[in-house]
């Protein structure tokens, strides 16, 4: 009886009609961020590993690691690692209700974004 008009109903809140917002935006890239992180530990660890086996090992990871694919992956997961951490920050304050008015939670979404770029070049610079 439920199922009648299933097919009839919109989808609320539709992706045509809704208009994402900084906020949710930038949680949603936390999220991904978080999750991308994955491939770069996996590269070191990978590195570390055949550091660990054989010269020809680490010469293949080594050779991987210090390409431009390999640093590439490297600086992507620097400005994750940095945009993550500032992400859940951000949501640590969230979660003592401060901050949680709209113009603060979106000057709180910039200062992510645009902290992250340049935490992650401060890193790169220093390192």
């Amino acid at each position: 009886m439920a199922d009648v008009n299933r097919g009839n109903r919109p989808l609320s809140p539709h992706l045509t009609i809704y208009r994402p917002q900084l906020t949710s935006m930038t949680s949603i890239f936390v999220r991904i961020t978080g999750n991308a992180l994955i491939a770069g530990a996996l590269l070191i660890v990978w590195w570390l590993l055949a550091a660990s086996t054989s010269p020809e090992s680490f010469a293949t990871a080594d050779a991987v690691m210090t390409s431009w694919f390999g640093k590439l992956v490297m600086l992507g997961s620097i400005w994750a690692l940095w945009y993550h951490t500032l992400g859940g920050i951000r949501h640590l304050v969230w979660d003592y209700a401060i901050g949680l008015d709209i113009p603060t939670a979106y000057k709180m979404g910039w200062a992510l974004i645009i902290g992250s770029f340049v935490l992650t070049v401060i890193t790169v610079v220093v390192l």
